[in-house]
């Protein structure tokens, strides 16, 4: 249903926002094109669980749902949690939520991104049977873009040059399109490295996400389907190198200890990954008929486990103001349109970032006294219903 030429929009990227982007945005009678430089990586049940999984909020389930692919991916490997529970290594206090205080069955879902991946491609490579088309192009590269006052032409490096009203770049914290447009950014480094593995436990993890706070950076548990956890460990840049270095049976001791053996001890664990940490907010979204989405416009600290929610939360606002503008004569990258979502999603996007660089500082400082009032702080949380419930929106990605 292109309203200018061949293209109503051309997504660059197709990780798991950018395809989510592009799949809403055909569903909805977009002609789209998506730009990605390599095939995502194959995924079936007999491998490993993918080292990378994430924690997927209500309102992200939900969008997989309205893009008809949540029940493939929920019958594949997903493990929804029913409770969290976060304390402090220094101070007293612990928090602890459960979805049946609220009346829900689940907090949240720990999902594999390669499964994510996986299944928003083959929706996307299935699309015969949606309102809209979709032109997969991989692997190829954009060498160089022209925004124009009524379209954005993207050339390719093999030569093939693509024309619509708007571009939208999903590629990355990295982004080149981003680099290329000159926008610039506000960087963090936080110094540390998250280190990634899945671990057997000696207790069964309840289907409970776990945390706990440390000098150092934080240490989250999160439940997997088999049984197992899927731990992600923030830690200074050079006590990573060190804890890789370790064998198995020394890093599991180590695990244990610092998670104060909640599970028992640590059983067994996978080959360990470990990836730098650092804030990247983008000066501005909208360059033109470009619009920037996803960690291409905001890469935020894990600790809570939002970035990839933050992201599915930009492919609703995209998707919402455009489908506002939506008739057989409107323009798709209208200065109007791309501010609408610049305003709207820069705003929360800002405040998160920031939100979880204030918490990283204050719970992973080994003061005293700052460990006294984080401990005080914890307990009052627990006992004020009305701010539990608030730091439990927000520790399940619902704010």
């Amino acid at each position: 249903m292109s309203r200018r030429g061949e293209l109503d929009v051309i997504v660059v990227g197709a990780g798991v926002v950018g395809a989510a982007a592009a799949l809403a945005m055909v569903q909805e009678g977009f002609d789209v094109a998506l730009i990605e430089a390599r095939p995502p990586p194959e995924w079936n049940a007999q491998e490993e669980v993918d080292a990378r999984v994430v924690a997927l909020a209500p309102d992200a389930k939900a969008l997989f749902d309205n893009l008809g692919v949540w029940s493939e991916i929920s019958a594949s490997r997903v493990s929804g949690f029913r409770r969290m529970r976060v304390w402090d290594a220094l101070a007293p206090g612990e928090l602890a939520f459960d979805a049946a205080d609220r009346g829900e069955a689940t907090l949240g879902w720990i999902v594999e991104n390669r499964l994510l991946q996986h299944v928003l491609w083959k929706a996307l490579s299935e699309s015969s049977h949606r309102s809209g088309t979709v032109r997969l192009l991989c692997p190829a590269e954009v060498s160089s873009i022209e925004n124009e006052p009524e379209s954005v032409t993207v050339a390719l490096a093999d030569g093939t040059r693509l024309r619509s009203p708007l571009l939208v770049a999903a590629d990355g914290a990295s982004s080149a399109i981003r680099m290329q447009l000159g926008i610039g950014t506000h960087d963090r480094d936080y110094g540390q490295r998250a280190i990634v593995a899945h671990v057997g436990t000696e207790k069964s993890h309840e289907s409970t996400a776990w945390q706990r706070f440390q000098p150092g950076g934080p240490l989250a548990l999160l439940p997997l389907q088999d049984g197992r956890c899927s731990i992600v460990w923030s830690v200074q840049a050079d006590e990573a190198a060190r804890l890789l270095a370790l064998d198995d049976t020394h890093f599991q001791a180590e695990l244990g200890c610092a998670f104060d053996f909640r599970l028992g001890t640590i059983t067994s664990t996978t080959r360990r990954l470990a990836f730098p940490l650092k804030m990247r907010l983008a000066e501005r979204y909208v360059d033109g008929r470009t619009l920037l989405i996803g960690d291409a416009a905001h890469a935020v600290h894990p600790l809570a486990g939002q970035g990839l929610n933050l992201g599915l939360r930009d492919v609703c606002s995209l998707r919402d103001q455009l489908l506002r503008s939506k008739s057989p004569e409107a323009d798709p990258g209208a200065a109007h349109v791309l501010r609408r979502y610049e305003r709207e999603r820069r705003s929360e996007n800002v405040v998160a970032a920031n939100s979880f660089s204030v918490i990283e500082r204050v719970f992973n400082s080994d003061s005293t006294a700052v460990a006294g009032l984080r401990g005080i702080a914890l307990g009052l949380a627990g006992r004020l219903p009305a701010l539990k419930r608030v730091l439990g929106d927000a520790a399940a990605g619902r704010l």
